[in-house]
Parts: C-alpha cells; structure tokens; sequence
C-alpha cells in the first residue's frame, strides 16, 4: 500500500472519530444541558422536568387485561407473610426441651433492647428442669403486629408470645385464638408523644395542658404537625389511633363524631411513618413538630431527651407474656419457670435498659375489646386520606439483574397489593431498563384498571441495562400531568428496584425537581441496599425498604395499607 493511501484511510478513520464524537457529544448535550441543579420554582421542575421526558422518549404498551378477582378481604394471608426464619432467633435454645417465645423488638435485640435476650441466656445456663428433663427458652425478635399476623393465619405459631402491647392479644381473642396470660406485664413501659419544649409551653399556655387533647385538637387547626408510625404494624401506632378516636368519642371510637374529629386531625398530618427510624429521621429534618414513641427509646436517645418533652398517652405498654392454645404443658411450665426467673432477676436490667419509668401513669382510657380495635383499623385505611384520593405511579426495573426471582417476587408483590389500593384512587404503571416503557397510564382504580394493572405487570419481562431515574422522570411527569387534573390528589411515586443506576440520568438530575414538587417517592430494594434510591426517598420524607424477594409481599401490603 503506497504511503498516500495509507494517509488516505488515517484521515478518513480521524474524521468518523470526529464525527462520532461530535454526534455523540452533541446528543449528550441535548440530554443533560437543560437539567438543573438548583431548582427552586414547581414551574422551573415542571417544564425542566417535561423537557428530561422529551428526550428520554419513553415508549407506551399497548394495554392488555388479565382476569381480576374482586375481593373485600384486607386480612392478611398466609401466603403474603415472610417465612419465619427471616426473624432472627436472638437467643438460642440450649437443650431438646425447650420453649419458643417470640418478643417484640425492644426487649429481644441488642444494646439497650437487649431486656429478654439477655435473661434467657442466664436462664439457659442456670439449669432449670422439667420432670426431671433440662429446659430452655429459645427467644426469636418478632415485631408486635407481624407475631399477630403469624398466628391469625396460622402460618406460624410460637408457644410463648410477647408483645409490647396487649391491644395485639385482645385483637388475637376477637378472631377465636384466646391466649392464656402467664404475666400481664414482664417490665414496663409507656407510649407517649413528643414535643419541642418551646412547643409544649405553648400548648399549655393555649389549652391548659400539654396531653392529647390539646395534641389533636392544635394539630387539627393547623398549629402543628404531627407525625405517628404504622397502626398495622407498630403497637405505638395501634395506640395512637385508638387513643385519638376515643378523644373525640370516648364512649364509641367509632361513631360518626369521631370519624370527623380524626378526619380534621389527620388532614394536618403529612405522613404516616412505617417505621420508628423514618419518623424520627423526619423529625430530625424539621417535617414534624412531635412524633409518637415509647418511653423506654426515648430514655435511651440522648438527643431526643435534650430536645423534647415526653407526653405519655393512651395504654400502657407493660410487655405482657402469653401462651398460645396449643402449647404443651411441659412448654408451659418452661415459661412459667422462665418468667419467674424474669421477675426475681430482671428488674436493675430493666432500669438499666430504660424500662420502668413512668410507673405512677395509668391510662383514663376506657376499655376497649378487639373487635373495636380492628374496626379502628379498618376506620383509618378508609379515612386517613379525608376522602381526598392519591394519584401514584409504579416505577417498575425489569433490567437483566431482576431476570428470575426478582421480577416473580416483584410481580407477586404487586398483583397481590391491588387488595390494599382503595379503589377512589388513581394508579399508573411504568417500567424501564436502557429504556422506559409506560405500561399502564393513570387512572382511577376500578376494576377495569385493575384488571390492565394485572395484565400490565404480568407481561413485564427482564433485560437490559437500568436507568432508575428516566423511570422515576417519566413517572413525576405523569403524577403532575394527574394533578392539573386532580389538583387535591396527593402524589405519590412507588419504585420498586434491586440495582444501582448504569443508564440514563442519575441523583443529582432528578432531586431538585422532586424537592420543588414534592412528590415522596417510597423505594423497594430487592436483595440490595441502594444509597441513591434511599437518597431519593428522603427528599420528601418517604421510606426506603430494604426487601428481600421472600418477604416484599407484606412489606408491600403495609405500606399501601398505610398510603394508599
């Protein structure tokens, strides 16, 4: 080859190079020149944002329908819980004979929640036996609402149950499965609220007294924001609402005056937390001015207790300790032995630990029985919105890394939801990959968009790379479109997800515009802890679950119990 063809071709291969390089920078400016950093204005995020949709080009499926079972049933299911060994057993049985207890967090973790653990390990060592045969407990961290949710169903059941509160056990004897009490209290504790303290001598000064009239009754007028966890999972909670309807209506919690009273104070509160940490971490953050806990955490939070004042409320959370009906008597007569064990050497622990202070309170609550306390629950699902519907769009990775057993749980997860989505509200889909797909546009939750929702997630297929944040884009594009038509809507985005961002645009792209329209994205992590998607939930005070694919189903359930 003569040395001026050979210059001919270098100069040709320099100028695709060029060219290349030109296209494909070009192409990157056109995506990424117009996205802000710093917006600050809903309309800057909104014509930003539409500008971001426009060149990620996202596809529409046509929708397909799949058959629908209609149902009423907002139990849970045996099939929905995650299999037990999910909980970890915090202290081990040491001999063939023994008893399982499941206990709530507090007393069966570590540190400071360490209050029970720690006795059966010097139970387990101190030899007791049982005709004749050595004995021990076996103690396994089962939050309050998820052990009552075990045995309703029957998946699981444990010969010792230890809940924080009782209210979990009346609700127990409302559905047939009366427990035998072996103590009504194992160590002590009380729910209450907390308030800055410029916060409470205001109250006092307006209303006479910082308790939870005075609560409610500033939250309702606006004076406050409120923040509580989960009625169907936390026992504070389940206290919190029960105690708040029977503010308004002491008598009947559920009567039309107290729906209305809750309504009003319920219109006030942003969110409702799924968990104690997001509740905290929001109030940390200045979205709440009080929050719910119990005494015994607050005891132990050295910053809490400098910043706020404890309020109790509502019943006492005194740890009882029961059997279920279908435990032996040999078992029985471990717990027994276990529990009084727990009273001659477990009370300097249980001080220690924070436990047993606010002995003098006693609860002015009226009794209450456990169907009242599951007709409380079902009141909130239907009235914690104030009729106001919500307007959510899935957000759905079917990159290649969710091929398998991810998408299964994912596609289960969310079929098996569709129960707990009110049917006022308005619902999307949207998956992505390298690409995202509209797979379901908004609207409103009937059985006809039930139906293409079921079809819509059962078509989905995996593979290819995973742009998370063109799907979350594509998803607040559509939330917004809703709202011009919704405008008392609350927006919320679902993404369910078990991968770090490769695509596409990326955090520091989508969070100002997120910020500016205030739609709260609540992330679910398959088999992953993803940071930025975290980041993303914390912007406007949503959670972050971190699922495995075995137990998304209920974690799923909850969280649309308690949002949508």
């Amino acid at each position: 080859m003569s040395r001026k063809n050979s210059k001919s071709i270098i100069l040709v291969v320099a100028g695709i190079v060029v060219v290349s390089a030109v296209v494909f920078g070009a192409f990157y400016l056109a995506r990424n020149v117009f996205v802000p950093k710093n917006v600050r204005t809903v309309e800057d995020a909104t014509s930003s944002l539409q500008r971001m949709v426009n060149q990620i080009d996202p596809q529409t499926a046509t929708p397909k329908k799949s058959s629908v079972e209609y149902t009423e049933q907002t139990d849970t299911t045996a099939e929905e819980l995650p299999e037990l060994e999910n909980n970890k057993v915090t202290a081990k049985a040491t001999t063939d004979l023994y008893a399982e207890i499941w206990c709530s967090p507090e007393k069966a973790g570590s540190g400071t929640d360490g209050w029970m653990r720690e006795l059966a390990e010097q139970f387990n060592a101190a030899g007791y036996q049982v005709d004749g045969q050595r004995v021990s407990v076996q103690i396994r961290n089962v939050s309050s609402g998820l052990g009552n949710d075990y045995i309703t169903t029957g998946k699981a059941i444990p010969d010792g149950y230890t809940p924080s509160s009782r209210l979990w056990i009346d609700m127990l004897a409302a559905k047939g499965i009366n427990c035998d009490y072996v103590r009504e209290r194992t160590v002590g504790n009380v729910a209450g609220f907390l308030l800055n303290k410029k916060l409470y001598d205001s109250l006092v000064e307006k209303y006479g007294q910082a308790d939870l009239k005075a609560l409610t009754e500033a939250t309702g007028d606006g004076l406050l924001t409120m923040g509580y966890t989960n009625p169907f999972t936390s026992s504070t909670g389940l206290n919190f609402l029960i105690s708040t309807l029977q503010r308004y209506d002491r008598n009947d919690p559920l009567s039309e005056s107290a729906v209305e009273g809750f309504r009003k104070f319920q219109a006030n509160v942003p969110f409702v937390a799924m968990t104690t940490v997001q509740m905290r971490d929001a109030a940390e953050r200045g979205s709440f001015d009080g929050l719910v806990l119990e005494y015994q955490l607050y005891q132990n939070d050295a910053v809490l207790n400098k910043a706020y004042k404890f309020v109790p409320f509502g019943y006492r959370h005194d740890n009882p300790l029961v059997v279920t009906p279908s435990t032996s008597d040999a078992k029985r007569q471990i717990i027994e032995l276990f529990a009084t064990y727990c009273d001659e050497n477990g009370a300097d622990l249980a001080n220690r630990y924070g436990f047993n202070g606010l002995d003098d309170y006693k609860s002015e609550n009226p009794e209450v029985d456990g169907n009242t306390l599951i007709s409380a629950q079902k009141l909130y699902k239907d009235n914690k919105d104030n009729g106001k519907p919500v307007v959510a769009v899935f957000v759905a990775d079917i990159s290649g890394s969710m091929d398998g057993a991810p998408l299964r749980a994912l596609q289960e997860s969310l079929i098996n939801s569709m129960r707990y989505i009110n049917s006022n509200n308005y619902v999307g889909l949207v998956s992505y990959s390298d690409y995202v797909t509209i797979e379901l546009p908004i609207a409103q939750f009937d059985l006809n968009q039930q139906a293409y929702f079921k079809g819509a997630v059962e078509s989905m297929r995996a593979g290819g790379g995973t742009a998370t944040f063109d799907g979350i884009c594509v998803a607040a594009d559509m939330v917004q479109k809703a709202l011009a038509e919704h405008p008392d809507a609350k927006p919320l985005i679902f993404v369910l997800s078990d991968g770090e961002t490769n695509s596409g645009y990326d955090l520091s792209d989508v969070s100002g515009i997120l910020k500016a329209l205030r739609i709260p994205v609540y992330t679910i992590g398959y088999n992953a802890n993803i940071d930025a998607l975290k980041q993303i939930s914390s912007i406007n005070e949503a959670a972050s679950i971190d699922a495995s694919t075995d137990d998304v189903v209920y974690q799923l359930k909850n969280l649309f119990n308690a949002n949508m």
